[in-house]
């Protein structure tokens, strides 16, 4: 997902970055639905992955982990240059005890000498996740997730209920999906609410983009 589009002709091409950890492949697919989605509304788009951090024994003993490591073996690792290259940021982690993950916490830890310097101030920012449960800890998760932006300065553009399908999934913070432990793949309901989040990040970035040059 790094080839430019011609969109936007006439001025700098959004730049989004899709960062994520995904250990069975839930959040792996929301990621990927809404990087597609960034890139045909004109962005270029880094899909990165958070390094993992759990041993390969653990990940050996959940068939569906390692075919997930498998299977997103070829999506390059986050790091900091990610971020500092990106007007908007989407991050997306499963929830962990109704927290982010530590893959995913990692990363954002990486980032205080960009941090220290201003420059992950005035980013456009978002959330997703998931969970085995139905709630599960998915709002405090992303809501822990916000913390974060807010110390960066950021300005995080959730989705609201801004669309009418957000009546139907019900996530005004971000697009989330109850998996049950693998026994709900994503579905429809969570791929529109991540095209809609998509979408409406890229709007707002390119405006904050535009009013920041001007």
């Amino acid at each position: 997902m790094n080839t430019p589009t011609t969109a936007d002709a006439g001025s700098a091409q959004l730049k989004v970055a899709v960062i994520y950890y995904s250990s069975t492949g839930t959040v792996a697919a929301l990621a990927k639905e809404i990087g597609e989605t960034a890139e045909k509304a004109g962005a270029e788009v880094r899909l990165r992955r958070a390094p993992e951090l759990a041993p390969q024994s653990a990940i050996d003993s959940n068939p569906a982990w390692a075919e997930n490591q498998r299977a997103t073996a070829d999506i390059p690792e986050a790091s900091p240059e990610d971020v500092e290259w990106a007007d908007a940021v989407l991050f997306g982690t499963p929830t962990r005890f109704g927290n982010v993950s530590s893959q995913l916490k990692q990363v954002l830890d990486q980032l205080g000498g960009l941090w220290a310097e201003g420059k992950l101030a005035d980013k456009v920012y978002s959330g997703f996740t998931s969970s085995a449960s139905l709630h599960g800890g998915q709002e405090t998760t992303l809501l822990a997730l916000y913390t974060t932006i807010h110390h960066f300065g950021g300005l995080i553009a959730a989705p609201g209920y801004t669309d009418p399908s957000k009546f139907t999934d019900g996530n005004p913070y971000g697009t989330s999906h109850t998996d049950a432990q693998g026994a709900n793949p994503v579905d429809e309901t969570a791929r529109t609410a991540a095209r809609v989040q998509a979408e409406r990040v890229v709007r707002i970035a390119r405006g904050v983009k535009a009013g920041l040059a001007a």
